[in-house]
């Protein structure tokens, strides 16, 4: 029987992530102390030292290299502590339902799993602008243009392409083979290791573009899976500091209370 394996990133102890279906498990990355039960991206081969800087590629690195008990058919994804996968592709915010969040976070026995190569996230559609637009306008950095020297003359044309057009699959999140989840990190980490170069002879990871090598492995994440036909969407839920409270979480499971579903999917309209 295939497996599946959602890993739930996250630099900090949230309560929360314990309470989750047994598929989705806990991966603390970074220097935070962590419960003996959860995954911790320091033992083991990692590249903690650079989280700071990737984020939770620290996490995906640690997956790739560390977690050799799959399968090539088996499932690897991942999310993080405050966006989590939803069941279905939905198109509008639930305006009012008695509905809990856990009810709707994604199941392991969705027929989308069992019929895709690829799943990735609903997309953010911008409406005036490409994806090198944004970036420029956010970051205020050359530093995605200049990444397009880093990778083989094919594949940089086509993420060209993928990054003058206008749809971004977000937050690094996708679930996929392990077949592909390798040959995704064979080819990101190169990737990842020379613009974390260029960021550093060009002092730009400063300030809010300390993660700056992250944000451009989100364009290169979201570009990289749209290429699979058999490819699928689901929604997601953005998680608040309501149901991340480890106050509330010691004495309940605050994605079981009814009425928590109604702000969800999250959806981004530009």
């Amino acid at each position: 029987m295939r497996k599946i394996k959602i890993y739930c990133t996250t630099i900090k102890y949230y309560k929360i992530l314990n309470k989750l279906p047994n598929y989705i498990i806990p991966l603390g990355l970074g220097n935070e102390t962590y419960p003996s039960f959860w995954l911790n991206e320091k033992k083991g081969i990692n590249i903690t030292e650079l989280n700071k800087f990737y984020a939770e590629f620290t996490g995906l690195y640690w997956i790739w290299k560390n977690q050799t008990n799959l399968n090539n058919e088996d499932l690897i994804g991942n999310c993080h502590n405050r966006v989590l996968w939803l069941n279905k592709l939905i198109m509008e915010k639930k305006k009012f339902t008695t509905q809990s969040l856990y009810e709707n976070l994604l199941r392991s026995d969705n027929d989308i799993l069992k019929n895709s190569d690829v799943v990735q996230v609903q997309p953010i559609k911008f409406k005036n602008k490409n994806l090198f637009e944004d970036f420029d306008e956010v970051h205020k950095s050359d530093l995605l243009r200049k990444s397009l020297n880093f990778l083989d003359k094919d594949l940089s044309i086509k993420f060209e392409k993928h990054l003058n057009g206008n749809i971004l699959f977000p937050h690094n999140m996708f679930i996929t083979k392990k077949k592909y989840f390798d040959e995704y990190c064979e080819v990101i980490f190169p990737f990842l290791k020379k613009s974390f170069e260029y960021c550093k002879k060009n002092q730009l990871c400063v300030g809010y573009n300390s993660r700056l090598p992250a944000f451009l492995a989100e364009r290169f994440t979201s570009f990289w899976f749209s290429n699979f036909k058999n490819r699928n969407l689901l929604s997601y839920a953005r998680l608040g500091n309501f149901h991340l409270s480890n106050k509330i979480n010691t004495i309940l499971n605050s994605s079981k209370l009814p009425f928590t579903f109604y702000q969800y999917p999250t959806i981004h309209k530009f």
